[in-house]
């Protein structure tokens, strides 16, 4: 018969047998740790690629992200997604999407702490690499919400296009002050920016829009009223103030900056029809929306609508890249810290050389990642320098494309390291696994991305050139790299002689593919721990390539690769 404490914490005898056992190798919940110092990679990153100075910063917020109370956060935002109220009780339109507090503390800490502005106020070099690194433990504990985090940081770029507009909005848009209220902009001391540019009929293809641009008066063009009238299938965070939106102008599409709120104090004529229905992403709210002659206001030149948000695409693109490593991280995260609890036949689960062959293979996977964007965080800090610029040009798309790919399929193998326990909503896997398609769907997805790499190659030959000179520097450090450097610079130089016909395009993926395989390896090689590097580059460039996850050669060092990279909780 078992023993049990009473109530009053004395012994009392289990003389019916309720205790049926005493539970032991259970897994924990990986709560109270560093985001930041306990990924080692991260830190690395950070000191390597010139935001060493943010280091201080970085550890306050990687104990706030890693701790119970805000993971927690993260949790109830989703367990309680947005709602729509079209009209108040009245029936006064109003439009009001309502969150659960979790969501508003959750955008009330990335805006404190500049995730949506700081390289636009404190450009100094590392900033770009300072703020990615926020945004990635940040969206670890809830990516929703980044979507508005995003946007307003994106539409910087765009809205500096149109001085009158960037007068009058950006002082309001790079404030670190949250405002949740729907209330015209001119009643808050902070507001948020979001986009509206998808239409049925187009999809990606923004040229096929149909909403029309009218213009108010006899004044047009840049910073001219119009009224838009149409409709947008796609419009994430209908919360926020202002949008940028695509519309077609008399002298073509356009881009426009239309707020919720009119000037005189009014509604403006927009109306949300619905909230989407997400599998993932639940809770950041997703629209369709009517314009029914809402008043905005040109941004940019007319007819070049597409050229103005260029720069906004690809900082919205180079988000998606953060947020689908941040989801890599997230999930391997909880497979080493279960497996480095767990035991069966007799041993813990990361000792076992199959299940640390699994391990170290998503590390890796995470590591390159990691290694990608926070290398493209630096050449945005240094786009003044032409060799920067071209990266920006060509990385983004290319990195948009390969780790939002993978992401997916990480994601699952991670869930299947810890088994049944992880495929329970309780658990953070389902969150991870449903959110992580997100990323490689929407701001062009992998076709989009692979097909904008080609028109760099082929129309700006001098990108080929910058992102062969990336690969050289590792040149010596891996007989497997080198090899495969030498046969896709040759297929480089060949495809940027030829026209971009369909035969090229149709071999789009595997030509990106290639890139992104040289360029994690070249960065990885030159800057990772030796057994990181060459269990990436054995299991991605040698042989068949990559099969399923945990198919890395013998003869590697698995047990190193995780240990650098397993969390613990506690700390």
């Amino acid at each position: 018969m078992s023993i049990d404490s009473d109530a009053h914490g004395s012994q009392a005898t289990d003389h019916f047998g309720a205790e049926t056992h005493q539970p032991s190798n259970l897994g924990r919940e990986l709560t109270d740790y560093s985001m930041y110092l306990q990924d080692r990679a991260l830190v690395e990153a950070v000191h390597r690629e010139g935001a060493a100075w943010a280091d201080t910063a970085l550890r306050d917020f990687g104990a706030l992200t890693g701790s119970t109370r805000y993971l927690e956060l993260g949790v109830q935002a989703n367990q309680h997604p947005p709602e729509l109220d079209t009209h108040d009780r009245f029936g006064r339109r109003m439009d009001q999407v309502r969150f659960h507090p979790a969501y508003h503390e959750l955008m009330q800490t990335a805006i404190q702490h500049g995730l949506h502005a700081s390289p636009w106020t404190d450009p100094r070099p590392g900033a770009h690499v300072a703020r990615a690194a926020h945004f990635y433990m940040q969206t670890q504990v809830e990516a929703g919400h980044g979507c508005p985090i995003t946007m307003t940081f994106a539409c910087v770029p765009a809205l500096q296009t149109t001085p009158s507009l960037a007068q009058q909005w950006l002082p309001k848009i790079t404030a670190r002050q949250y405002d949740p209220r729907n209330v015209p902009h001119d009643l808050k001391a902070g507001v948020t920016i979001g986009m509206a540019m998808t239409e049925k009929q187009g999809g990606s293809d923004v040229r096929a829009n149909t909403t029309q641009a009218l213009p108010v008066g006899a004044d047009h063009g840049p910073g001219a009223p119009y009224e838009l009238v149409g409709h947008k299938y796609f419009v994430s965070a209908p919360m926020c103030d202002a949008f940028l939106v695509l519309a077609q102008a008399p002298g073509g599409l356009s881009c426009f900056l239309m707020p919720r709120w009119r000037p005189d104090g009014t509604k403006n004529a927009w109306h949300v029809v619905r909230l989407k229905r997400k599998m993932g992403n639940v809770s950041n709210a997703s629209s369709e929306t009517e314009l029914r002659g809402a008043l905005a206001w040109m941004v940019g030149e007319e007819g070049r609508g597409v050229r103005t948000i260029i720069e906004m695409v690809a900082m919205t693109r180079f988000d998606c890249m953060i947020g689908s490593t941040a989801g890599q991280r997230a999930a391997v995260a909880q497979a080493l810290h279960h497996c480095s609890i767990r035991h069966a036949f007799g041993r813990v689960l990361n000792e076992q050389p199959l299940m640390r062959n699994v391990l170290a293979d998503l590390v890796v996977e995470h590591e390159g990642s990691l290694a990608l964007t926070m290398r493209l965080a630096r050449a945005m800090d240094h786009r003044d320098d032409p060799h920067e610029d071209a990266l920006v040009r060509l990385l983004t798309a290319l990195g948009k494309y390969w780790i939002c790919k993978r992401t997916p399929a990480h994601a699952y193998e991670a869930m299947e390291c810890i088994g049944g326990s992880g495929v329970m909503e309780d658990s953070p896997m389902p969150r991870l696994y449903r959110e992580a398609p997100v990323n490689a769907i929407w701001e062009g997805s992998g076709n989009v991305q692979c097909l904008d790499v080609l028109r760099a190659l082929q129309k700006t030959p001098v990108v080929v050139e910058v992102f062969l000179s990336e690969l050289e520097r590792a040149r010596g450090a891996d007989r497997r790299l080198d090899a495969w450097t030498v046969t896709l610079a040759a297929d480089l130089h060949a495809l940027a002689k030829d026209p971009a016909d369909e035969q090229a395009q149709a071999q789009a993926r595997e030509m990106v593919d290639r890139m992104a395989l040289a360029i994690q390896a070249a960065l990885l090689v030159q800057h990772a721990p030796a057994a990181v590097a060459s269990a990436y580059c054995a299991g991605r460039l040698q042989g068949a390539g990559h099969r399923q996850w945990g198919t890395l050669p013998n003869g590697l060092d698995f047990a190193a690769v995780v240990a650098r990279a397993t969390p613990a909780s506690g700390l």
